[in-house]
């Protein structure tokens, strides 16, 4: 059955306190949000200098721009869904979501196209310099392609909130923050990817954040995201519901996986990055999926994916591990 999340605390709460609940991790979570292109900056003006900082500035219109599109989509959301949810009007509700869910994915899409299409009249619109040009179109490469998780993730933090789960919101913030604040060092000073390093951490941290925001949208709203792609009897949704939070509820770490095989095929590493894609997709699942419904019924199929996701993150973190370990010895071997 579908879990039924409790928000008439929202009715009964002293107004004060439930300002307190959710300002402070509103406000928290926007500071999170300016620490991405702060992060940047110090990184990149330590590691490849003024002009790229420089460059950082050409594109940063471009993330506000696509921020306050998600901000408007969200929070509009968000206010119509508090205004549902007081009226009982669950239909509603369930409707707002799925369409805010749906436009925010169709409007980064866009944006990343236009970007792309307009690239350079934007980057010479918002300032570049003959100087600076060639890192911001190098910063401009990379970031783009991230429009569509930034759109989302933003949209449905302001959802989440409204949906009485504040903390949730701050915490896919959070993590997506850390995430960019440890992978730009290691992109910028220990790969020497420079630009493009700086541009990948930021977009894998807003990645994670667009992930844990769609993974709580399937916890907390699983029949509004499954009725964007029609509906079904009672049955239907209870079945599709409980797909969502048993099959997508390790998709994380099978994103994370997916990374890692990509990176290690980047680093040189062929066999791992295959070993890795066939550990997930065939030696676990495909077994998994013949086996489980003997044991567990029509819901065994279901557990294949987070049991594969499981076993094939932890695979990735000794290979990662082991190859970063390898490649610290060669550079030790050839220091002497």
């Amino acid at each position: 059955m579908e879990k039924a999340k409790d928000t008439s605390y929202l009715a009964e709460a002293p107004i004060g306190s439930l300002m307190i609940r959710f300002s402070i991790p509103c406000i928290l979570s926007l500071l999170i949000a300016a620490l991405y292109n702060m992060v940047d900056q110090i990184f990149i003006g330590r590691g490849v200098g003024y002009l790229g900082n420089g460059a950082t500035n050409v594109i940063y219109p471009i993330t506000v721009i696509t921020l306050a599109l998600a901000v408007l989509i969200g929070d509009g959301c968000a206010a119509y869904l508090s205004l549902c949810q007081g009226k009982g009007d669950t239909a509603g509700a369930h409707k707002s979501v799925g369409n805010a869910s749906l436009l925010s994915v169709v409007i980064g899409i866009v944006l990343m196209v236009l970007f792309i299409i307009f690239k350079e009249q934007i980057l010479w619109g918002f300032g570049a310099t003959e100087n600076n040009i060639s890192y911001a179109r190098e910063y401009f490469k990379f970031i783009v392609p991230g429009i569509p998780f930034y759109m989302f993730g933003n949209a449905m933090n302001g959802i989440i909130r409204a949906d009485g789960s504040p903390k949730f919101a701050m915490v896919s913030m959070l993590v997506g923050c850390i995430m960019n604040m440890i992978l730009d060092p290691i992109a910028i000073f220990v790969l020497h990817w420079g630009m493009m390093g700086a541009a990948l951490a930021t977009i894998a941290g807003q990645i994670v954040t667009a992930l844990l925001s769609a993974y709580i949208c399937f916890e907390f709203f699983p029949i509004q995201i499954i009725n964007i792609f029609g509906k079904g009897d009672a049955l239907y949704e209870e079945f599709a519901a409980l797909s969502f939070r048993i099959f997508l509820g390790t998709v994380l770490l099978c994103v994370i996986q997916k990374s890692c095989s990509i990176f290690l095929q980047a680093l040189g590493q062929p066999v791992f990055s295959t070993a890795l894609s066939l550990l997930r997709e065939i030696i676990l699942s495909v077994p998994l999926i013949l086996f489980l419904p003997r044991v567990l019924g029509i819901v065994g199929p279901l557990f294949a994916g987070p049991i594969s996701d499981v076993v094939s993150f932890a695979a990735a973190v000794v290979l990662i591990r082991y190859t970063f370990r390898k490649m610290g010895n060669s550079r030790k071997t050839v220091n002497v």
